[in-house]
């Protein structure tokens, strides 16, 4: 199946993602690429929900968003901070294989698994971004599968570390050969996980 992911259900503050250099259309979403995101405050932390076409049931635990559809925007928004698009969707499990299973049930398909040894990471394609599924290497327990967050490729990551200051960690090699990644510190004020990464190299 080529699932794509539509839109996610983020429970921060617009003001904190604003001044996280994120721009929001007259609607009050925030596009990063062709993914809208719904800023809800007062509804939880960090990614709360998602509609991914194909899959309209909460899926091991994952909500749904149950929004009215958008269509996605024709021109690309700018962002002060220099996001592009999301990279990958972070999503934790303490059943790995449960949680792919599931995933998988809806047609999607792993394209790839690492291994570190204390984890393993199961990849899975949501149109241009990548869904990364992470749990122990045996299960941990019964709970659910929770969103942790999301990375975002950025045009150019010194342009956004210089435009964030201090609100951002500092830049490092990722583990992706040949990028670079920075976090958002949580004195930021938004209770999402964020990461921004530069642009995957020529091939």
């Amino acid at each position: 199946m080529k699932a794509r992911l539509a839109a996610l259900a983020v429970a921060d503050e617009p003001a904190a993602w604003q001044d996280a250099g994120f721009a929001m259309d007259d609607a009050g979403r925030c596009w990063l690429g062709d993914v809208s995101v719904a800023l809800t405050p007062g509804t939880g932390k960090g990614v709360t929900a998602w509609s991914v076409e194909g899959i309209d049931d909460p899926l091991d635990g994952l909500p749904v968003l149950d929004l009215t559809p958008v269509e996605p925007v024709e021109a690309a928004v700018f962002h002060p901070n220099g996001t592009t698009a999301i990279d990958h969707v972070v999503v934790t499990t303490p059943d790995l294989d449960r949680t792919v299973a599931a995933l998988e049930g809806t047609g999607l398909e792993a394209r790839r698994t690492r291994d570190t040894g204390r984890m393993r990471q199961v990849f899975f394609r949501l149109g241009d971004p990548i869904l990364e599924v992470v749990g122990p290497p045996e299960p941990s327990g019964d709970g659910p599968a929770r969103f942790f967050g999301l990375a975002l490729t950025v045009a150019d990551l010194d342009a956004t570390a210089a435009a964030l200051g201090g609100r951002l960690g500092d830049v490092k090699d990722a583990v992706q050969p040949g990028r670079r990644i920075a976090t958002l510190r949580k004195s930021a004020g938004c209770t999402t996980a964020l990461a921004f990464m530069s642009p995957e190299p020529p091939r």
